[in-house]
């Protein structure tokens, strides 16, 4: 693990190799380009990689995933073409295994529960609204989440996937009434300093496009207060 810093980017590398590099993403970071026109994550790794590597030409980038901008954590990007194809395939056939760590208002009223649900994304508002039942135009959504520290007044709570909505585990633990701390748009009551949310991409692993060899990446939260007090005690 290393922090590299150039005068035009500020990257936390968890894992590279000739194929695919692995970033622990900031708050407030961008993966992809948007209509903001802030610098994505994608171009301040391309920078990162043609500094390091003193390429002259344009360097190749691919953007496998994101993770919505207040989200901290693990974000992949492929190196060369023949690993952005296979790590998409890995996506599409569901064999990458992420860990996602969220820090709750309240506690669940189970300590470790299946969540399904039906999600409806309004791109107007970029707000995903979640239904128990299917309604037109929704998608099915199912995480397992499980306690992992009881504080004072939060609940930590590791949290895998088995679908990839947008904004789901935001918007399904709000559902059940443990909104993100700092999450404003799915009704906690008040923002993070940073603007930020405590959801945080901890953990992925996969089978390397290339190597074939077992792949596991682990990132640390952000530096707070709070994310702090939990790694502290687990």
């Amino acid at each position: 693990m290393s922090r590299i810093v150039t005068n035009s980017s500020n990257v936390h590398v968890l894992y590279e190799d000739n194929h695919i590099i692995a970033i622990n993403k900031r708050v407030g970071d961008i993966v992809q380009g948007d209509k903001t026109n802030d610098p994505p994550l994608s171009e301040l790794v391309k920078i990162y990689l043609k500094y390091k590597y003193n390429k002259p030409g344009a360097v190749f980038l691919g953007v496998v995933h994101r993770l919505d901008r207040p989200t901290s954590g693990v974000v992949i990007f492929a190196k060369t073409s023949k690993a952005l194809k296979r790590m998409n395939q890995l996506f599409q056939d569901k064999k990458i295994d992420k860990t996602y760590w969220a820090i709750v208002k309240k506690r669940p009223v189970k300590s470790k529960e299946s969540l399904t649900h039906w999600l409806k994304k309004n791109p107007k508002t970029n707000t995903t609204k979640v239904y128990p039942k299917e309604v037109q135009d929704s998608k099915k959504a199912i995480l397992h989440y499980k306690t992992l520290l009881k504080l004072d007044n939060y609940t930590l709570l590791e949290v895998k996937l088995e679908t990839g909505r947008s904004h789901q585990i935001r918007s399904q633990m709000a559902y059940i009434g443990c909104p993100i701390k700092g999450d404003l748009k799915y009704g906690f009551q008040r923002s993070n300093a940073d603007g930020g949310i405590h959801l945080h991409a901890k953990a992925i692993q996969f089978t390397h496009p290339v190597s074939k060899t077992p792949i596991y990446i682990n990132a640390v939260p952000p530096d707070d207060v709070l994310w702090n007090e939990c790694t502290k005690m687990i």
